[in-house]
């Protein structure tokens, strides 16, 4: 587990640091604009990863305590191994195919203030405290959780690890092309 660990808390330490250094100085008005009524804004994307991410600190939670015993449908879910895979596909960054969330997933509606950047790199800091807080000698290809979004829907720990990482880097991205779009406000101390 620990190669796999590392590499994912260093891809998310990776993913914080660039984003204060893209998008830190942006203003206000930058952080909301959406290029069309039901794209996100730059702040959604990042708001969207704090409300989604936070959802696993529970389970990690309760892993790394060792309270975590899996349910009978954890144990015997044939799907586990395709909802990981399908889960990584779908959320991979080249992936540019738009995909729905659940309700517990959208970000706010209304304007974000601008200090979400720092809150998504402290945020950032938090789950990465989670991941490094898990058992040394935990299984992560044999343990599996459930979804925080989807009671249905189970993977690994190794793919929980994959999808933090591939869905960081998805809505990274998706914040920068909001950037580039043209009409995107060209403030100084922005992009």
């Amino acid at each position: 587990m620990n190669d796999k660990l590392d590499s994912t808390i260093q891809n998310l330490q990776q993913v914080a640091n660039t984003t204060r250094s893209t998008f830190g100085l942006l203003s206000h008005l930058q952080l909301n604009w959406k290029p069309a009524a039901k794209s996100w804004s730059v702040a959604q994307c990042f708001d969207h990863l704090i409300t989604t991410h936070s959802l696993y600190f529970p389970s990690l939670e309760r892993l790394a305590t060792a309270k975590e015993q899996m349910s009978f449908w954890q144990r015997m879910s044939p799907l586990s191994g395709f909802f990981g895979r399908f889960l990584i596909k779908s959320l991979d960054p080249q992936n540019l195919k738009k995909i729905s969330t659940t309700g517990k997933a959208f970000p706010s509606e209304s304007e974000i203030d601008s200090s979400i950047i720092e809150r998504f790199c402290e945020h950032q800091d938090q789950l990465i405290d989670h991941l490094k807080k898990l058992p040394k000698d935990l299984d992560a290809e044999e343990t599996i959780i459930t979804s925080p979004l989807l009671g249905i829907v189970t993977y690994s720990l190794a793919d929980t690890f994959t999808i933090l990482d591939v869905h960081c880097r998805r809505h990274f991205n998706q914040a920068v092309r909001v950037t580039q779009v043209n009409g995107f406000p060209m403030e100084q101390g922005g992009i």
